[in-house]
């Protein structure tokens, strides 16, 4: 358990948090969210006492653990894999070096052996002999192999060490586990191994997450960072976005009935916990969803773009012929003999291990590489617009301001105040229009692609990670203004919602060509082969 007392900290004349008052308890899991920049990751830093807060105090239990994701991937260059884990639990690894130096000692004394025979009982105490063990099998289910465990860390790939840092804050069984991001570069193996070990863990965690699918699984609570303060809601992120929405609802129509605002929550609430899983996280929410009120649920201050495609002509039937393409780049074959017709109404999720595959094809269709052998046609009702997974080419150097940026592809001239306001829209308000596009953030990049796509009037679109830099706010506009789409789609994405949600169709690149089916993503993991390799390991 932490509990954290009235704090607060300010940058400057910015008010981050005010007055901070909450609990966190064992068997929870806590979703923090917020804005970009409202602080999610400095209040991590505060739980785990690198940053201190200007008031305010934070307790633990007598004899607790906290452990933490560390974000520096080249800590441990010089140490070893499984000891690297290890050093999660600093005092076990503490009482591990002591025991070792003394019985290294050329000259053992009784005095050594006293200490050895005192710190090998604190070292059975602290599970030290189920030490190597536990880190072992925490590595193999994140997918570090065992051949890697006696490696240096500066050996390692750069997803490897995030893995292995992942490894060491779990290792040990902390009383309050901090995770900041821990998605972030883990392939869908490890994800979901994650999911259920989280599932599984009895005490405290506090995880800040952009995977939405993510916190649906693994989170209890969500923990809202908004008007700087902290409010705990019972429930997944699904859970409060969709209460929030309504609690904005029912504020901007007052003038109804309270009992008619109380049934709407209490159907609300039934159709969440109806959808509830026998997850233990599932079990605990339904319980706790049961005893809401109609006060509990509150508006969010949050801001979400406004993600409309809206196609110029209607698609016809005769889409996209793809032939044996086949492509290598660097002596690798990334495409061999891909073919397959996309039709319309198609949302097509690409999947593979070969992220670089997909990115190739995207290229290859889009006009921007040529590929070794094979043919692609578009049929000629289609109008395609493309998002790159790297959009640098279209931002380093530009001394256009925002609103130039856009008139750029607007295809008949826009007006500035038209433009203006396109912009407004997706969150560029006042004088951000007027600030150069060579500076903006990755999210703001992002979106202003969006921008270019939505103008463009296309009807197919492909779309190469386009959740990459966004916010939870902005990935949830741009689902569903892509679920709302009338016409056909390619695209690519780790966002495990993001694709169970759009795509009707799925297609996975693989060394022998595809594999194609029309299917859910969730129905095509059912069935793959990578869903029951994880179910096995986590046996």
């Amino acid at each position: 358990m932490i509990t954290i007392n009235n704090v607060s900290l300010r940058y400057g004349d910015r008010k981050l948090f005010e007055d901070v008052n909450i609990k966190f308890n064992p068997g929870n899991c806590y979703g923090l969210i917020g804005a970009n920049g409202a602080g999610k990751s400095t209040f991590l830093k505060i739980l785990s006492g690198e940053i201190e807060a200007q008031s305010g105090d934070i307790h633990m239990g007598p004899g607790e653990r906290l452990a933490i994701l560390k974000q520096n991937h080249f800590e441990y260059e010089e140490h070893e894999v499984l000891k690297v884990v290890i050093m999660g639990h600093e005092k076990l690894y503490s009482v591990m070096q002591e025991k070792d130096a003394i019985y290294m000692k050329a000259d053992f004394t009784d005095e050594d052996g006293m200490k050895a025979a005192e710190l090998e009982g604190e070292f059975a105490e602290l599970n030290g002999w189920e030490a190597e063990s536990e880190a072992a099998i925490l590595l193999k289910g994140l997918g570090i192999e065992e051949n890697l465990h006696t490696k240096k860390m500066a050996e390692l790939t750069g997803g490897d060490r995030v893995k292995v840092l992942l490894a060491q804050a779990l290792f040990g069984k902390p009383d309050v586990l901090l995770l900041d991001e821990p998605t972030n570069h883990l392939d869908l193996k490890a994800i979901q191994w994650l999911e259920e070990f989280l599932i599984n863990f009895d005490n405290t965690v506090v995880v800040v997450s952009h995977d939405r699918h993510f916190l649906n699984k693994v989170c209890t609570h969500i923990a809202d960072l908004d008007f700087a303060k902290i409010k705990v809601y019972v429930g997944n992120y699904d859970f409060w976005y969709e209460s929030s929405q309504l609690a904005q609802k029912l504020t901007q129509e007052s003038n109804k009935k309270k009992e008619e605002k109380i049934k709407e929550l209490q159907n609300f609430i039934a159709r969440f916990s109806a959808n509830a899983s026998k997850s233990k996280q599932a079990t605990s929410r339904k319980k706790l969803l049961d005893k809401i009120s109609l006060d509990d649920i509150q508006p969010s201050s949050r801001r979400y773009p406004y993600v409309n495609f809206t196609p110029e002509r209607e698609i016809g039937n005769d889409l996209l012929r793809v032939e044996g393409l086949s492509k290598t780049i660097d002596g690798v074959k990334v495409l061999d003999n891909i073919s397959f017709i996309m039709n319309k109404d198609d949302k097509i999720a690409l999947v593979g291990r070969d992220e670089i595959a997909q990115s190739t094809l995207f290229k290859i269709l889009s006009g921007e590489m040529e590929a070794d052998s094979g043919t692609y046609k578009w049929g000629i009702t289609t109008t395609q617009a493309y998002f790159p997974k790297d959009n640098a080419e279209y931002f380093e150097g530009c001394d256009l301001s925002l609103v130039d940026w856009l008139r750029q592809y607007s295809p008949n001239d826009q007006s500035e105040s038209f433009l203006r306001g396109f912009l407004g829209r997706m969150l560029f308000s006042g004088e951000e229009v007027l600030k150069k596009a060579s500076v903006l953030s990755g999210g703001e990049k992002v979106r202003c692609m969006l921008s270019k796509m939505m103008l463009s009037g296309s009807n197919v679109l492909m779309l190469d990670e386009p959740t990459n830099h966004l916010d939870l706010e902005s990935i949830t506009a741009l689902n569903n203004g892509l679920i709302s789409f009338k016409g056909s789609m390619l695209f690519t994405s780790h966002d495990h919602q993001f694709i169970q949600t759009i795509a009707n169709r799925i297609i996975e690149l693989t060394p022998n060509g595809v594999v194609d089916k029309q299917v859910s993503y969730d129905e095509y993991l059912e069935n793959s082969e990578l869903q029951k390799q994880v179910a096995e390991m986590y046996k």
